[in-house]
């Protein structure tokens, strides 16, 4: 698995923003990130969050990206729309829920899909919000403390 590029946000967007203008705090790029066991990705607005919360850390396939691109005619929207901590390449994230994994020596368990929400028809395009539906993305678990660094 391939990590392409690596976000945090300091806080929410779309949680608790339902019926309202999304939020504005941007996802910060990041060369690498701090994992920490239990609690999440350091600065990211989902550290600490909850107990045993299920989306410590959030996981995208560029290759999903792609392909609602050109699904959708769509080619300027950044990955950081998706409000996915780590971009990936070269990993069946779906085949990875319910299974322990390990990435650049940091364990983690995956427990569910990403599911997208509505707001992706107008943070990426229409049609996104169905398209994207057992494409969205891996949440888990972090199982150990490490650091996380960009692939390429």
């Amino acid at each position: 698995m391939e990590l392409l590029r690596i976000f945090t946000s300091p806080s929410h967007n779309f949680v608790g923003h339902h019926n309202q203008e999304p939020g504005t705090a941007p996802m910060v790029e990041m060369q690498e990130v701090e994992c920490v066991a239990g609690q999440g990705l350091r600065g990211d607005r989902y550290f600490g969050w909850k107990e045993d919360y299920k989306g410590q850390v959030t996981f995208f396939a560029f290759e999903n990206y792609e392909w609602l691109c050109t699904k959708l005619g769509v080619f300027d929207r950044d990955l950081s729309v998706f409000r996915r901590n780590i971009i990936t390449r070269y990993a069946d994230l779906n085949a990875l829920i319910g299974q322990e994994f390990e990435v650049q020596g940091v364990r983690f368990f995956g427990t569910e899909e990403a599911k997208p929400c509505y707001w992706m028809n107008s943070a990426f395009g229409d049609g996104a919000l169905e398209l994207l539906n057992g494409r969205g993305g891996l949440r888990a678990r972090i199982l150990s403390d490490g650091v996380l660094r960009k692939s390429v």
